[in-house]
């Protein structure tokens, strides 16, 4: 039976050397990274082993769905009668920080924009569709991610944690339901890195049960769906992270690219302590910035009872208020709300960079994760849930 595979492939030769790392090269890095392509095909799976041995071929994975990180609770705001901060700018000192993001891309894969909304007024928004439902946000959750990242000071209200950011780069890769397939995904990843995006953020994950769900609609006992469903999910966990190493490889040449994804929101805390989930993919891949989420309490920041655990670093992610499609401001909880925060400090962090040295993905990576701080939560929480800690604006 053939299925929908992506194909990872260059022009020039390369090997998968477990001792040189996820890709070494007959070749230069440069070459590489120019001679990247993804293909999209149906394909005999029993092909599959055979396909991978070709050097041109760096990852072969099924095409799986994909689904945003659904918010844990969603509530339209009015407008506020005196200018204020949003909280979740204010904890990551964006408030404060010197820097804005000028003159740093940002790429934002969700569920599109309302470009129209005041919050972007005087940025360049460039949209590509993947899912071919046509440019736009029907959904609300690209446009509240996007608003938290870049959004202007709108209804006295400021929400953005880098307002300097000029030009934004917006795939829409999820549809008006939320759901889409790793195949858009892949091929947003490098439609942004091939249009100069900075920061890529990302608050989306693998519907695994919905793939076992779609095998088992082909046909497939439910015991062999959830097989296959296995495989595609190490397939593709291998096929982002071959992705974002050549992503890396380019910025060495290029323009530098770090990728930030959303931890995901399947922990119960608040029905037992120990129920926590590990980062969910794309955010467990290697190579990409996985983010957790904090929430206020009288006794300082705490992780969200929702927020996976294992994350690289964390950033505000309950009552998140931002932008909504139509005009107007929306709250929202979820590590889909965190993620663009900290990809906001990343792009302040970049500003930074650029203005004192060379941007590269190692020392933008390496400032972002390193600015993350435990100054500020509660007493007792887990380091594994927090990562680095909160995410912080560079200062000075």
């Amino acid at each position: 039976m053939k299925q929908k595979h992506i194909i990872l492939r260059t022009t020039q030769t390369a090997t998968r050397d477990p001792f040189l790392g996820a890709l070494s090269h007959a070749r230069s890095a440069e070459s590489v990274a120019a001679g990247l392509t993804v293909e999209v095909d149906e394909i005999d799976r029993r092909k599959v082993s055979s396909m991978t041995r070709n050097s041109d071929i760096l990852a072969v994975a099924p095409a799986i769905p994909m689904k945003l990180v659904e918010p844990m609770d969603k509530k339209t705001v009015a407008k506020p009668a005196a200018q204020t901060v949003a909280w979740g700018v204010k904890a990551v000192g964006a408030d404060t920080s010197p820097f804005t993001g000028a003159g740093v891309v940002v790429a934002v894969l969700d569920t599109g924009i309302d470009a129209a909304h005041p919050a972007f007024a005087g940025v360049q928004v460039i949209e590509q569709d993947f899912t071919g439902e046509g440019n736009g946000d029907a959904h609300g959750h690209g446009t509240h991610c996007a608003g938290t990242i870049f959004g202007r000071i709108s209804g006295n209200t400021r929400i953005g944690v880098a307002p300097g950011v000029q030009k934004a780069l917006i795939g829409k890769v999820l549809g008006q339901n939320g759901g889409g397939s790793s195949d858009q995904i892949v091929s947003a990843i490098q439609w942004a890195g091939q249009n100069g995006a900075n920061v890529i953020s990302m608050s989306l994950g693998m519907d695994f049960p919905g793939f076992v769900k779609e095998l088992i609609g082909q046909g497939f006992p439910a015991e062999l769906a959830t097989s296959y469903a296995l495989e595609g999910y190490r397939a593709n966990v291998q096929l982002f992270e071959r992705l974002a190493a050549l992503i890396r490889i380019q910025g060495s040449f290029a323009q530098a690219t770090v990728i930030v994804a959303a931890a995901g929101n399947e922990s119960q805390r608040n029905v037992n302590p120990d129920f926590e989930i590990s980062v969910s993919p794309p955010a467990v891949s290697e190579g990409i910035i996985s983010v957790a989420a904090l929430g206020e309490s009288t006794q300082g920041l705490v992780v969200a009872p929702f927020s996976n655990t294992g994350a690289n670093i964390a950033g505000p992610g309950v009552k998140i208020l931002s932008a909504k499609p139509g005009g107007g401001f929306v709250q929202m909880s979820g590590t889909s709300m965190a993620t663009p925060h900290v990809a906001g400090v990343a792009a302040l962090w970049a500003e930074k960079i650029m203005k004192t040295g060379l941007l590269t993905p190692l020392t933008l990576t390496a400032k972002l994760v390193a600015s993350g701080t435990e100054t500020g939560l509660k007493a007792g929480f887990d380091p594994a849930d927090i990562g680095t800690g909160l995410a912080r604006a560079p200062q000075v």
